[in-house]
């Protein structure tokens, strides 16, 4: 049987590269890049990317009636979140003073400026951008085939401190170590960008598409 994932098209993703990268790793399955729920309500797997601030995407996601539809998505498939996917899990986000959709407990925070340094006292700049290793906290499916340490894409401003550091499943440094993956139960999410991420990020997607949590 065709696996049917639904790439949630809310407006704020980079969605192109996401559904490429997918298309690339799983040439047979269908491919739904959409803003309506009911697609995503009944696709086999989920994968909610996202771009831009915060505020804007929660307020879009709404707009287009497709708040529900993520959460129970989160529930009960395969579903994985890509960068703003990984935020919004959270209560709230300093980025505008929104309410995520609350799934996760814990916030998003920013790169604290006093803090963005070398340990030579070099100074880091904010958006994080660039190559950037993540340290594998535990085991994970998702992980099969992926060096602990490999080098993956991020652009970000702010990350994610959950409540519950038990669901950290990734780490990484710059300036201060921060939660750059979470797993829980069928949610994995990841602050980093696979699509963008050469044969690393194309494992990761592989290993979601194959998924049986």
């Amino acid at each position: 049987m065709t696996t049917t994932v639904a790439v949630v098209d809310y407006g704020m993703g980079n969605l192109r590269s996401v559904a490429k990268a997918i298309e690339h790793v799983m040439p047979t399955a269908t491919l739904l890049v959409t803003s309506d729920p009911v697609d995503v309500a009944k696709a086999d797997r989920v994968v909610v990317p996202g771009q831009g601030a915060m505020p804007d995407c929660m307020r879009e996601l709404e707009a287009r009636g497709l708040r529900a539809a993520v959460i129970r998505a989160a529930t009960e498939k395969p579903w994985l979140g890509i960068c703003i996917g990984l935020q919004m899990l959270f209560d709230y986000s300093e980025e505008g003073d929104v309410a995520g959709l609350g799934i996760c407990a814990g916030r998003v925070v920013r790169f604290p400026h006093e803090q963005m340094a070398l340990p030579d006292g070099t100074r880091l700049k904010v958006p994080h951008m660039g190559w950037n290793e993540v340290q594998q906290q535990r085991l994970h499916p998702l992980w099969n085939g992926i060096a602990d340490g490999a080098r993956f894409y991020f652009v970000h401003s702010y990350y994610v401190v959950p409540d519950d550091f038990g669901i950290t499943i990734g780490q990484t440094r710059y300036g201060i170590p921060f939660t750059s993956a979470v797993a829980r139960d069928n949610i994995f999410a990841v602050q980093f960008h696979p699509e963008k991420s050469a044969q690393a990020g194309l494992r990761l997607l592989t290993n979601f598409m194959n998924w049986k949590p």
